[in-house]
């Protein structure tokens, strides 16, 4: 059985030895395991929670704020008079002082100290107002109080000041390379985010880039990301095969441009952010940027896998593969450099699939290694060794007529894709489950 800890990597202690000197815990959303980190929150008996979260009427920071006033007056006794005077002005920073005043005349009237969770804050605009108010609430809040923020989408600002000077933390990061948009650096930069498990998106600072201007900007920006090392002529054979290298030059550069407004346009900096930069004949990745790409992260979780010694970690990353693989990758184009790329990521989900079924087999589990077996054969269905794993479960549990069933799928899947039938060692497995019918 999983664990939280199996999940995001962080033992409960681990959690709050993080989180105990911060007065803001930001929960980053662009993870296959967000919701597992709300265990650590609501499973800490040494705090209360209060929780509110933004609605679609609440749309605007001080509609949000006098709605949870209402709300939580309700339910604790004394609750947001501060705040509810404050909102009949119009000055964020003052909300931000008063909700804080409040928070802190409450946690004096229990015996714990306080989480404050804030959930769906992405609905309220990420603005100068909210940064007046974001600010002001994390100056005032003394050591008992401490608020949690989870969004289904999470900005650059107002936050990354906070967590400049410690005073925020990020979950959500702790098993990818860095913290995003938010890794801390001497001189800012733009964090992209790149997700091609899927329908494939990206985002720059938070903001997903929607309009990419056409396709062939998309294509050459997933191209670009999913090949770090490629020259112009690699690239020219991919897109533009029939061109002459003069036409093809041109529409190398204009594309390439309409990819460099895309980021641009979502960060509110001056200057132009390219994707790539060029040397030495190579493109390469920028300098300009911190990325995050969830196939590498897919890919270097398989590889360390395959080289662990230790089954406790072997088993990690595994999960955090499976977690990851969110669907066939770029799933809805069809460029062959895109085909052969999905069916080489296919065959390492299903060798993930395959890993953690005989670490459950292995371990005893075999109703919990069967679905990883049978989940396996979705994605490579010529697999004869797992088709006899699958068989074997079937035999020991006594489904003959299901390993029946297994190797008849396998006969049929087999003549049809490569004209031949099972090995010796399957028809004798096949044999032995009939003598026992």
């Amino acid at each position: 059985m999983m664990n939280v800890y199996d999940i995001t990597g962080l033992t409960a202690e681990k959690f709050q030895e993080r989180a105990k000197d911060a007065k803001l815990l930001l929960l980053y959303p662009w993870t296959t395991y967000r919701n597992a980190f709300l265990a650590h929150v609501v499973g800490d008996e040494s705090r209360q929670l209060v929780y509110h979260r933004v609605t679609e009427e609440d749309q605007i920071l001080s509609s949000w704020l006098a709605s949870m006033s209402a709300d939580l007056q309700e339910e604790l006794e004394g609750f947001g008079n501060k705040l509810g005077e404050a909102l009949e002005g119009n000055d964020p920073a003052h909300w931000g002082e008063a909700l804080a005043a409040d928070l802190n005349d409450y946690s004096d009237t229990i015996s714990s100290d306080l989480w404050f969770f804030a959930d769906e804050v992405d609905r309220v605009p990420h603005d100068e107002k909210l940064q007046l108010f974001i600010d002001a609430l994390a100056e005032k809040l003394d050591g008992r109080t401490q608020l949690v923020v989870s969004s289904r989408l999470l900005k650059y600002k107002p936050w990354y000041e906070l967590i400049a000077n410690g005073e925020a933390v990020v979950f959500g990061t702790e098993r990818r390379a860095n913290d995003a948009m938010f890794t801390i650096v001497d001189e800012p930069k733009p964090a992209l985010e790149v997700y091609a498990m899927g329908r494939g998106y990206a985002l720059v600072n938070g903001q997903e880039i929607t309009n990419w201007d056409g396709a062939l900007p998309r294509n050459l920006f997933f191209y670009f990301v999913d090949n770090p090392l490629v020259t112009r002529d690699q690239i020219f054979e991919v897109f533009w095969p029939k061109l002459n290298t003069k036409e093809a030059t041109n529409v190398f550069h204009v594309t390439k441009r309409k990819i460099s407004e895309r980021i641009t346009m979502k960060v509110n900096e001056p200057g132009s952010y390219e994707l790539t930069q060029y040397g030495s004949g190579f493109y390469t990745p920028s300098e300009k940027v911190i990325r995050y790409y969830d196939v590498y992260e897919f890919e270097n979780a398989i590889k360390n896998a395959m080289v662990t010694v230790e089954e406790k970690e072997e088993e990690q990353l595994f999960r955090r593969a499976i977690e990851l693989y969110r669907g066939p990758f770029l799933q809805e184009t069809n460029m062959s450099w895109m085909q052969e790329r999905r069916a080489e990521l296919r065959q390492l989900y299903s060798q993930a699939l395959i890993g953690m079924g005989r670490l459950r087999r292995a371990e005893g589990d075999n109703e919990e290694a069967l679905g990883f077996f049978i989940r396996s054969l979705k994605e490579t269905p010529k697999r004869e060794d797992i088709h006899r794993q699958v068989m074997n479960i079937y035999y020991e549990q006594d489904m003959i007529s299901d390993a029946e069933q297994q190797y008849n799928l396998l006969s049929k899947t087999l003549d049809k894709t490569l004209g031949i039938g099972p090995s010796e060692e399957t028809r004798k497995l096949y044999e032995l489950i009939l003598s026992n019918k």
